[in-house]
Formats: C-alpha cells, sequence, structure tokens
C-alpha cells in the first residue's frame, strides 16, 4: 500500500510487511470494496505518515508540476493513486479481467500487434504501465521478457509472472547475469523487450532532455540496445481507462536506419524520447498523481 523504499545501504525490498500483500489479497476477497477502499485510505494515510523521504520527493515532484506548494491532501491523492495501482495488480494476478485499449493515434503499436516480429518496448513508472508487458501477453499472445530488477516483498510481480509465465518472462539486471547475453537469448527466441526509460539506477547511456520545466537526465539505453539488435523502439504508458480498462498511449516507432552513420541515428533517437517526453507531460499535466516517482526527479542537467 506504499512506493517503493530506495535504501542503497540495505538490499531492495518494497516496504511493509512479508505477509502485507497477501493480506491485501485476501481482504478483497472477504471484505466488500465499501468497507475495503476506506480501510486501505487509512493505511495510505499511515504509510504517508511513516515515509518521510518518500513524501519529500512526492512534493518535491508535486511542487514542480502544480507550480505551487502541494497541500498534505495531494500528497495523500499521489500515494494513494499508487496504492490502487498496487490493488489493481493484486486483482489481476487472483484472475480478474482486465484488457488493454490503445488511445486513438498509434498506427504503429497497432501494426507492431498485428506483426510476428519483436521490438523494444519502453515505458515509465505510470499509471497503469507496469501491465503493458502482461497485457501483450494474455490479451494479444505476444511474448515479452520484461527487464527488472528484483526486489524483495514483491508479491505482486510474482504472482503476475507465474500467471502470465506462457508469455512473459524476466531479465533481472541485479543478479549478476550478463545483460547483453540474455537479451540476445530472448531476441533469438522471438520475444519482445520491454524495460523502463524513466529511472537511471541500471542505465548506462542517458542524455539531456526538456522535461517538467528544466532539462534533465534520462535513460537513453533503449536506442543503444535498437542500434546492436537491429530491432524498432516503441514507447508507451498505460494510464487508467474504464473498470477493468487500461488506455495505452503510444509514440510513433523509431526504427534504426542502416543507411545511416551511428551518430546520425542518435539524433534521430534523441528526437523521438524528446516527443515521447512531450506526450507524457501533456498526460501528467492532466493528472500528475499518474507518475509513480517517489524518488528524486531526474537529476538537472547544466548547458554545455
Amino acid at each position: 500500500m506504499t512506493p517503493p523504499e530506495t535504501a542503497p545501504s540495505t538490499p531492495p525490498r518494497n516496504p511493509g510487511p512479508s505477509w502485507g500483500y497477501r493480506f491485501m489479497r485476501l481482504c478483497d476477497r472477504i471484505v466488500p470494496e465499501p468497507l475495503f477502499r476506506p480501510a486501505r485510505a487509512v493505511g495510505t494515510w499511515i504509510a504517508l505518515l511513516n515515509m518521510p523521504v518518500q513524501r519529500r520527493h512526492s512534493r518535491d515532484y508535486l511542487r514542480i508540476v502544480f507550480r505551487r506548494e502541494p497541500t498534505h491532501r495531494e500528497i495523500f491523492r499521489h500515494f494513494f493513486a499508487f496504492e490502487e495501482v498496487l490493488m489493481l495488480k493484486l486483482r489481476v494476478a487472483n484472475g480478474r479481467p482486465h484488457r488493454g485499449r490503445l488511445a486513438d493515434g498509434a498506427p504503429d503499436f497497432h501494426r507492431f500487434l498485428d506483426s510476428a516480429k519483436p521490438a523494444l518496448l519502453g515505458t515509465f513508472h505510470v499509471g497503469h504501465s507496469d501491465l503493458i508487458g502482461f497485457i501483450l501477453g494474455g490479451q494479444e499472445k505476444r511474448r515479452v521478457s520484461m527487464i527488472r530488477q528484483r526486489v524483495a516483498n514483491s508479491h505482486d510481480t510474482e504472482k503476475l509472472g507465474q500467471l502470465f509465465s506462457q508469455w512473459v518472462s524476466f531479465i533481472w539486471v541485479n543478479e549478476g547475469e550478463s545483460l547483453l547475453f540474455a537479451l540476445k537469448e530472448a531476441v533469438s527466441a522471438g520475444d519482445s523487450i520491454a524495460l523502463k526509460c524513466d529511472r537511471l539506477e541500471f542505465s548506462a547511456k542517458t542524455e539531456a532532455f526538456d522535461f517538467l520545466g528544466a532539462r534533465r537526465a534520462f535513460p537513453f539505453t533503449i536506442y543503444h540496445l535498437a542500434l546492436i539488435f537491429d530491432l524498432p523502439v516503441l514507447l508507451t504508458v498505460a494510464v487508467p481507462g474504464a473498470p477493468g480498462e487500461s488506455i495505452v498511449h503510444s509514440a510513433p516507432r523509431w526504427t534504426p536506419d542502416a543507411s545511416l552513420a551511428r551518430a546520425q541515428n542518435i539524433v534521430r533517437a534523441r528526437a523521438h524520447f524528446q516527443g515521447f517526453l512531450r506526450q507524457v507531460e501533456t498526460l501528467l499535466r492532466a493528472e500528475p498523481y499518474w507518475w509513480f516517482n517517489f524518488l528524486p526527479l531526474n537529476p538537472e542537467v547544466s548547458a554545455a
């Protein structure tokens, strides 16, 4: 019921007791929603009071989006939005039907779904985006390998992985395996590769882009992988739609151009990622609580 903690001096884990997610799944089965939702709100207030670091980062982010100091209630709404998406993931893991629907203006993603070819699928910690890979597997029957950081107490990911294991697998970046070797195996098997493109934790390649009023550093590894494996890049985020539905927003496809030098392809890639950031920022300006980034904002980069 709380955003992830990131204490570099301790093994990475999600906060809360080890039985917490299982307890939430049990309550969801036996407690009526008119009673369970207020109980989740109380739990979120308790988490808010006991997580000063995440609370500070939420305030810093909301201050930039709102262009004013956020209220305590607004910070609570940010935390509660995260909790509700976690609850959705647990419900999907319990077998509740859930579908993805493409937003208007995504012809390239339609073509990807209609083809059998793999792609690099980049996304952010926004809204329902954690479900995109599972939706592609369960709904579209596409094999997806997700690049993730393994953390303790991640019952939601474990159960979703088990439920969609026929279509979804994981490549863990913090377990010592050779990432390039694992990616090569997955691509050779016809899997698409899904990775997050908003946090700098494990990215060896970064670039600066305009986002939320400043030049900020973002991971750029996905485009270097595209050049290595000659794969297209599709950037997406998913946001809440009607009950039982996620709306997937996708940028136009970026494809390496073999007739251009590497440096020229990188210039094209920068323009492509900047266009996607504008799309994401438009969504966040409309609904700021959708970005679950309870970490320091992507660092500002001074002009060269």
